[in-house]
């Protein structure tokens, strides 16, 4: 196998773990105000994420630096055609941590409610844009034969980009109430499941559509394969959260999520960003990406590092594995933040 494939399924892998793992903590803070009724219950769905959520977005560094190591070309194509709405998430994600930081800094209500507005926004932008770009890359940008984009942002606003905004906004939405059902006890962890098995059909009705749209688009039999299996997996995930367990049904999202973002990437190789110009140039693995030498260097680092990474983000979640309630959180709340 080329180094070229091995970079882009690894930067493949990375972006099936970001969305796996942020996905259920944009999910949460998203809910934040449909299942926080009161201070303390908002303080427990935060503190749910708290110690992981920063972690969860090493796999987004990640993924861009490989890409920026790996596929030069790609990497400077699409942050240059994309810079509006990447960065819409950069200072999303940015307040969002703010948020988590400065929520606990005063005691007192209106400025922690304010916060919380910003930890809302600051989920929800990313959960929406984040499906409006990748579909964007799946379906095409007008890319001059200098693999410059020429499109204008309005040109991002698709019916096809649109409705891959709303898929991962409501696949999210889901894996977060999922998550909040595992990690909880009492009153929240029931609304949260009953919640979750709401989302979750809303969340298959429209990934069955999107992902149907993509088959016929640019689909092969190996994306059509991962689509039918993300399909099972999110509907298994239903049935178990219906049937009341919580860890099968987080783990049927996670799959669903992680297997359908491999879907896609299937779906999109060997290309990585298709021009829809007609004289114009696709970015494919093999013209935007670096040399044999970097490839070759990358690969050693990413062979010694990796298994650090994931060895020590697995220790952070088994730590953190027990559940919490509203009992866990103190009243009046003098209390540190997440951490």
């Amino acid at each position: 196998m080329e180094l070229t494939t091995v970079w882009f399924a690894l930067i493949a892998i990375l972006w099936m773990g970001y969305f796996a793992l942020e996905g259920f903590d944009f999910g949460v803070g998203m809910l934040l105000p449909i299942l926080g009724r009161s201070d303390r219950e908002r303080r427990v769905l935060i503190n749910t994420i708290g110690p992981v959520w920063d972690g969860n977005e090493v796999w987004l560094l990640v993924a861009g630096g490989a890409t920026f190591a790996a596929f030069p070309e790609w990497y400077a194509t699409l942050f240059s055609g994309f810079y509006l709405p990447l960065l819409l998430i950069l200072v999303a994600l940015i307040v969002r941590g703010l948020a988590f930081e400065y929520r606990h800094k005063r005691d007192d209500a209106s400025w922690r409610q304010r916060w919380d507005l910003v930890l809302i926004i600051g989920s929800f932008v990313p959960a929406v844009l984040w499906g409006v770009a990748f579909a964007n890359i799946l379906r095409g940008v007008p890319i001059d034969a200098d693999f410059e984009y020429v499109g204008g942002f309005f040109n991002l606003l698709n019916p096809y980009a649109l409705l891959g905004g709303a898929m991962t906004l409501l696949l999210f939405l889901t894996h977060g109430a999922m998550f909040i059902a595992l990690k909880t006890d009492g009153p929240i962890r029931y609304a949260a499941r009953a919640l979750a098995v709401k989302l979750g059909v809303a969340a298959a009705a429209v990934a069955v559509l999107f992902l149907g749209w993509t088959q016929v688009k640019t689909g092969d039999a190996a994306s059509a394969v991962a689509f039918v299996v993300a399909a099972l997996a999110l509907v298994a995930g239903i049935a178990a959260a219906v049937a009341g367990r919580e860890g099968w049904a987080f783990l049927g999202t996670f799959v669903a999520i992680a297997v359908g973002v491999a879907g896609l990437f299937l779906a999109l190789f060997p290309d990585v960003m298709p021009s829809t110009l007609a004289d114009g140039t696709s970015l494919t693995t093999t013209n935007a990406a670096a040399t044999a030498y970097t490839l070759k260097i990358m690969t050693v680092v990413a062979a010694i590092f990796t298994p650090m990474v994931l060895a020590y983000q697995a220790w952070t979640y088994w730590v953190f594995r027990k559940r919490i309630a509203v009992h866990h959180i103190p009243e009046p709340v003098l209390a540190a933040g997440p951490r």
